[in-house]
């Protein structure tokens, strides 16, 4: 699989493109500051985009999502539990000092419908708690397990989600990180919002909320 990421000022959010080796098929996920670089790895890849995928709505992850639209004329799709968040872009903007940003509807909510580019497949799994419509993508070859997890802000390397925002909760996070991810298997590699990539393994052994939440429910 093609993967590339990318990250800009001021949030270093991570930005994704996926796309399959044979059919040149692709996915954009969550486009943000970085969305200029994310178009220009499509064309050099020459990859033709199917779909843009947002793991949630927070104004990091989104940014993007105009541009990204412009440059490929391809839906968006949402958790409609984040619909709040999206359609409140100006005021996340403002909270951070950033200017406004517009922009374009959501195409389409998550139904549990799996999508595909090329030899490869996303399954959308929902992981509430960092915000009530977090998701993360769990991308494989066709019929395979899917060892590849996009996660938002669900997950970090040796961190979680934060849950001091609007919709956040804490139990919910890490119910959904204990119950969600941890069994797709620890050879499973973990690509956060944020920071380096990790593996459901690394965390299952050595991240402190994980530990410490685990401990608590023994």
């Amino acid at each position: 699989m093609i993967l590339e990421v990318r990250a800009e000022a001021p949030f270093y959010k991570n930005g994704f493109v996926l796309g399959c080796e044979r059919t040149r098929e692709a996915v954009v996920i969550d486009p943000g500051d970085e969305v200029a670089e994310l178009i220009e790895l499509v064309a050099r890849h020459q990859l033709a985009v199917k779909h843009i995928l947002l793991t949630h709505a927070h104004i990091d992850h989104v940014t993007g999502v105009g541009p990204a639209v412009a440059a490929f004329g391809v839906p968006v799709h949402l958790h409609r539990d984040d619909l709040f968040l999206y359609e409140r872009s100006e005021q996340q903007a403002a909270m951070f000092g950033l200017p406004s940003v517009t922009l374009p509807p959501i195409d389409h909510f998550y139904d549990g419908s799996t999508f595909t580019f090329g030899d490869y497949d996303v399954r959308v799994l929902h992981t509430p708690g960092h915000c009530p419509g977090g998701v993360c993508l769990q991308v494989g070859k066709v019929g395979g397990s899917g060892g590849e997890l996009f996660v938002g802000d669900t997950l970090f390397a040796g961190s979680i989600g934060r849950t001091d925002l609007p919709g956040g909760d804490y139990e919910v996070l890490m119910r959904a990180i204990t119950e969600v991810l941890l069994p797709l298997g620890d050879d499973a590699i973990v690509h956060p919002g944020h920071g380096p990539d990790t593996t459901i393994g690394q965390e299952r052994r050595s991240n402190p909320f994980i530990l410490q939440y685990l401990r608590g429910r023994a």
